[in-house]
């Protein structure tokens, strides 16, 4: 393995082009935000109450890794994606299931009661916006700002959750610049959005090449996504429990996926902008 001089950026690509990014697009959930830390413990145990109770069979465990398989797989993509797959193993088990959105909304539900006191705490300033920022977060895009980089959000969670978390953590504004809307989430109409679509419309809109992309994700999405186009694309492999160290399993999958760089996390963020873009 090779690692940046005395840090825990891990270099999986060292023919990268360099010094050319213009725009940079980040993940939200896992790699910025950790408000909705916990969510697979919501999301899995909710879809496999439903499959179990079609009787089956199978055992919880049996479903349980079934679940977890397909919800692994589509972290990145709009929740829309893991309820429809949801529909699919409910057909397979003889279930007739109900419309995607309903399970969605059942879900939201019950990850709002997982994470409401955090976003409360976060508004009435209980919570410092620090505490549920992966380390360095703001440093990060406030390096950026100052080099004049133009930075864009993009989330498969809803996007008027993704407007208010982000306003709530006091980093929607390195996301807006006059009327250009820079933040983007998911929408019922699923077909609307996506990470593919967001990066396809920065190249276009602002005449770069791939090079002048960089992307910083936790998810396989935005990591597959930005690398089919030849931008640069770091994978965040937060640990957003311990929020200090490499989370070996999302390591893997952004290896998986195609990234470039892996970083634990963005307290070496100068170090690593000085590397990707050069000196400030």
């Amino acid at each position: 393995m090779v690692f940046l001089p005395d840090t825990e950026i891990e270099l999986l690509n060292t023919n990268l082009v360099r010094g050319q990014v213009r725009s940079v697009l980040f993940d939200f959930d896992g790699t910025l935000s950790l408000i909705r830390e916990g969510w697979q413990g919501v999301m899995i145990p909710m879809m496999v109450e439903t499959l179990a109770a079609l009787n089956s069979g199978e055992t919880e465990a049996e479903l349980t890794a079934i679940v977890t398989e397909f919800v692994d797989r589509l972290t990145g993509k709009q929740t829309i994606y893991q309820m429809l797959e949801l529909c699919v193993q409910i057909e397979r088990r003889g279930g007739t299931p109900l419309d995607p959105l309903v399970y969605k909304h059942r879900y939201l539900e019950r990850l709002w009661a997982h994470i409401a006191h955090r976003v409360e705490g976060l508004k009435s300033g209980r919570i410092p916006p620090e505490e549920l920022i992966v380390p360095g977060g703001l440093e990060i895009l406030e390096n950026l700002q100052a080099r004049g980089i133009t930075m864009y959000l993009a989330s498969g969670t809803d996007l008027p959750n993704v407007l208010d978390e982000a306003e709530a953590l006091g980093i929607a504004r390195f996301f807006s610049s006059g009327e250009e809307k820079r933040i983007f989430g998911a929408l019922d109409d699923y077909r609307r959005f996506s990470k593919a679509q967001v990066i396809q419309d920065i190249l276009r809109n602002h005449r770069l090449n791939g090079a002048q992309l960089l992307t910083f994700g936790d998810g396989f999405v935005e990591i597959e996504e930005t690398k089919q186009v030849g931008g640069i694309a770091v994978g965040v492999a937060s640990d957003e429990v311990a929020r200090r160290r490499i989370n070996g399993w999302k390591r893997n999958r952004l290896i998986q996926a195609g990234a470039d760089i892996i970083i634990p996390d963005f307290r070496r963020q100068s170090i690593l902008l000085d590397y990707l873009l050069g000196p400030a």
